[in-house]
């Protein structure tokens, strides 16, 4: 009877030494910068967190300097090789971590996706003009594609299928990632910098920022052209973020001749997120997908 409770305890901590292992490698933290991030020189105090009523999930962080990439990798049985960056929104003051990040983490992996939520650089600082978008997390965007692509072998990742999904201020990100890839905005620092960082496709749900205040003109750093890749919105028709930001990047497109996909709710306000609703907006995940597997991007890579 020892034996085999011996025997049963064993294999019990076998299992759970095998979880715990599996756990540690679908979900990972990287740096984004090797050293101090490009041009830090603000004290901003300590990383503050907020925890929901559970006391646990993490509703939101702000006060961030050191930018980093949570990795969440889906079953290997449903591996596509696409991964995609989630940029969580929150004005570039706050990250809505779990509302806009991690809980869309589980909805790619659940596709398939590889996916890397950036914790980038919030909120704006000091130097920034209030009627300028900050330069900080234009950087780490950039920088957090490169080094998802240099994992392309490691992570069994496509280069060539590496998007980008923001929402609200992350939005706005994706846009101005997915428009300015050709424009050098830090120094080289090593040979991951000399990857692209052009999403090979972007997601933009309710983003915010991209139109001139009081214009229907998009802001200077909207440089939609030929190169842009191709793009899935989705915006709520009564958002105070106004639908305008999604409708005339899309008429951008269109005019530069970029697949692009929109979805305009009637209702469903701000921030509306992954959550479970009864109301059109919420089918927009649905709707995302879809788009995907129409573009061919969630198309199963080959293994050997």
């Amino acid at each position: 009877m020892r034996k085999l409770l011996t025997m049963v305890a064993g294999l019990a901590l076998m299992f759970c030494t095998l979880i715990a292992s599996y756990a540690a490698d679908s979900a990972m933290t990287l740096d984004v910068w090797p050293g101090p991030a490009p041009g830090e020189k603000e004290d901003l105090g300590e990383e503050k967190a907020k925890t929901g009523n559970d006391g646990k999930t993490v509703v939101s962080i702000t006060n961030v300097s050191k930018p980093t990439l949570t990795i969440s990798r889906p079953r290997a049985e449903d591996d596509t090789g696409v991964a995609v960056l989630v940029c969580p929104g929150g004005g570039y003051s706050v990250l809505a971590w779990d509302h806009e990040g991690e809980q869309v983490a589980r909805w790619l992996n659940s596709l398939g996706v590889t996916a890397a939520i950036l914790k980038y650089r919030v909120p704006r600082r000091a130097d920034t003009p209030k009627d300028e978008p900050p330069n900080q997390p234009l950087q780490d965007a950039q920088r957090a594609l490169r080094i998802i692509r240099s994992k392309a072998s490691a992570w069994g990742i496509d280069p060539k299928r590496v998007g980008m999904l923001g929402f609200s201020a992350g939005g706005h990100l994706t846009a101005a990632t997915a428009t300015n890839f050709d424009r050098k905005i830090y120094e080289s620092i090593d040979d991951v910098d000399q990857l692209s960082c052009r999403p090979d496709f972007a997601v933009l749900i309710y983003p915010g920022g991209a139109v001139k205040k009081g214009t229907d003109q998009l802001r200077p750093e909207i440089r939609i052209s030929s190169e842009t890749p191709p793009a899935f919105f989705a915006h709520a028709g009564d958002d105070p973020v106004t639908p305008e930001n999604s409708v005339l990047m899309y008429l951008a497109m269109k005019r530069a001749g970029v697949p692009a996909e929109l979805h305009i709710y009637a209702s469903g306000g701000h921030g509306f997120g992954m959550r479970p609703s009864d109301k059109p907006c919420a089918t927009w995940p649905k709707r995302c997908e879809e788009w995907m597997r129409s573009q061919g991007i969630l198309k199963k890579t080959a293994k050997d």
